[in-house]
């Protein structure tokens, strides 16, 4: 089985990673009634009873640039057997940031292997909702990062990225042939050693295969609002919010 390689130690970037509030902190099956037996080097959350076992948020801090939002615990949520996503106005703004955002995240690293997300974006100018792995300076290894973008200007699309060691402008446009705001579906990412093929509703729609990403990463959803990127999110629209993005359950499979 091919293992990604372990990042030698960078500058280490302090981060504040809290708990969100939830229900409880097992994952269990749909019933509640008993716990899901997640196999070795696997990951999966499901969000019936709230916060699963083995992920955390994003709380009290911000990304900078062109991210114009801080990462609240509170904008995470679990309603309706889905984990909800919010942009809203930030009630306790600092930095000049008036924002707030909602980030989701592994706990532990992952390599190669089959990555999967049952979503539904925000439709709104301005906006991104996401899935992909990432990790950087903050876990002391180089920013390798696979995407999957949906852009809230034209959600009858998707975008494709990723990152190898700082290195990005891979960026592929995708068209769903549907708008995804408005039902569940299913995407996904293959990371090889050599190559990253993406999916939609289990059809292949588009491989990579220069400067594939080498560092283990954690599994990452988030929405947010930009700044200084009109060309390419439009400018924000802060007339609806609170604006949400929701995730039915999140799978990550090892290959053999």
């Amino acid at each position: 089985m091919n293992k990604v390689k372990k990042a030698l130690p960078l500058l280490l970037a302090i981060t504040m990673i809290t708990a969100c509030n939830s229900q409880n902190d097992s994952a269990q099956s749909a019933t509640g009634d008993s716990k899901i037996e997640i196999p070795e080097g696997h990951a999966y959350a499901e969000f019936t009873s709230g916060m699963p076992e083995g992920w955390e948020c994003a709380n009290g801090w911000t990304n900078g640039s062109m991210f114009n939002v801080t990462w609240r615990k509170d904008n995470v949520t679990f309603e309706n057997g889905k984990m909800q996503l919010i942009i809203d106005n930030d009630k306790t703004p600092t930095g000049g940031i008036p924002y707030s955002g909602g980030e989701f995240r592994s706990k532990e690293f992952y390599g190669y292997g089959r990555y999967e997300v049952s979503m539904k974006p925000i439709k709104n100018d301005g906006v991104v909702s996401s899935f992909f792995t990432y990790t950087g300076p903050s876990d002391s290894n180089p920013w390798d990062e696979i995407d999957i973008e949906f852009l809230g200007k034209d959600t009858t699309i998707v975008q494709f990225n990723y990152f190898t060691n700082s290195k990005g402008e891979h960026e592929y446009i995708h068209k769903l042939g549907f708008d995804a705001s408005e039902d569940f579906h299913t995407y996904a990412f293959e990371w090889h050693e050599d190559k990253i093929v993406w999916f939609v509703d289990g059809t292949e729609v588009y491989t990579a295969t220069e400067s594939i990403p080498v560092t283990e990463s954690k599994i990452m959803m988030n929405a947010w609002c930009g700044t200084g990127v009109d060309g390419w999110l439009k400018k924000f629209d802060d007339s609806k919010m609170p604006l949400t993005a929701e995730y039915e359950w999140v799978k990550f499979t090892p290959f053999e």
